[in-house]
């Protein structure tokens, strides 16, 4: 009996957790903003903070459901792309964070948790070039009744070496998601020393 509400306890506490990192991931996700570097349909955002840090304090699973909950909340609220953007964002996010959570796992250490988000930065970023090469970007266009010119265009606007789908992935796309898991994982190291004992408290 004492071992089933204990149980019970720990399942709501992760849950609310879980709760409480998808909200605050949801908040952030609103406060996107264009980067100059880079074409203007790229905005970053620190939403995948919290995701991350669930990945590390509560596993990857954890990071996971933050990542989803969030994107469905975003898509239900104020997607303006009909789902394409929060499916990139989703993907984006869990591509790295599921890497690093692993890795950090195995190797509970300091070093363990840079080498988990160098490496998943690194998953994320070559994901994501094929990804949006294939898919996202043509489904982008598609859906929103863009022409290719003038996605491609955006990328041209702030580097003369963007002149089609394949120059915009590797001299616009991957580079901001390479800037961008890198940032989101900086502003991560500086909180998760002060986050990580409560979240690990049952």
């Amino acid at each position: 009996m004492e071992r089933s509400l204990a149980t019970n306890r720990s399942m709501v506490s992760y849950l609310v957790k879980i709760g409480l990192l998808s909200a605050l991931a949801f908040i952030l996700m609103f406060l996107d903003f264009p980067i100059p570097l880079f074409p203007a349909f790229l905005k970053m955002d620190f939403g995948d903070v919290p995701a991350l840090i669930a990945g590390f304090s509560l596993g990857p699973v954890a990071g996971v459901f933050v990542q989803l909950i969030k994107n469905i909340l975003y898509f239900f609220t104020k997607s303006s792309t009909m789902g394409v953007g929060s499916l990139g964002n989703f993907l984006t996010g869990v591509t790295l964070i599921v890497p690093a959570a692993l890795i950090y796992r195995r190797m509970h250490t300091r070093g363990g948790a840079l080498l988990g988000v160098l490496v998943g930065t690194a998953v994320m970023a070559l994901f994501m070039a094929v990804f949006n090469y294939y898919v996202l970007i043509p489904l982008y266009i598609t859906v929103l009744g863009f022409s290719m010119e003038a996605v491609v265009g955006m990328g041209t606007a702030v580097n003369a070496n963007i002149t089609d789908l394949r120059s915009l992935v590797i001299l616009g796309v991957t580079p901001f998601n390479i800037f961008k898991g890198l940032a989101v994982s900086l502003v991560t190291f500086l909180l998760y020393k002060h986050l990580s004992p409560i979240l690990r408290q049952k």
